[in-house]
């Protein structure tokens, strides 16, 4: 059984977005379709009013960094 994912896990969340989106350009993403990519991940269970903009970048950075 997989994990529940929260906001807190970015590092999780960014393996599942790189699984999910292997093409994406990260950097070039937009805040709003980063949320929305997270919400959708099966695993996700957060309230999607819980995130921001310093979480979001923490997500893109990490899953910057998951590309290396």
């Amino acid at each position: 059984m997989a994990r529940t994912l929260r906001w807190t896990d970015v590092n999780d969340i960014a393996i599942a977005l790189d699984e999910a989106h292997p093409d994406v350009d990260v950097l070039s993403i937009r805040f709003t379709d980063l949320h929305r990519w997270v919400m959708d991940l099966p695993d996700f269970k957060d309230d999607p009013e819980r995130s921001g903009e310093k979480i979001l970048e923490a997500i893109q950075m990490a899953w910057l960094e998951e590309r290396k």
